[in-house]
């Protein structure tokens, strides 16, 4: 993954983060695919949180499109929410 990238991408996930926290989660980089799609690891009370799929789309993915447009997708490698 290129450095400068990986710094814009955590710079953008540093602006959610916060909130993320307040309710006992996080995010953590897993990967960038080649077609632009970031992977991250829900981390805490993220991880299973019902809410999760939702709090990615809605607030992380347009948190890290909006400061890095040439990420196409953000998706998560671990969410185990029974649908």
């Amino acid at each position: 993954m290129e450095t400068e990238l990986i710094g814009k991408i955590e710079t953008a996930l540093d602006t959610i983060r916060p909130y993320l926290e307040a309710d006992g989660g996080n995010v953590k980089i897993v990967g960038l695919t080649e077609e632009m799609v970031l992977q991250l690891e829900l981390t805490g009370t993220c991880s299973s949180c019902p809410m999760s799929t939702m709090t990615l789309k809605a607030g992380v993915e347009e948190a890290v499109k909006k400061a890095i447009p040439e990420i196409s997708k953000v998706e998560a490698v671990n969410i185990s929410v029974s649908e």
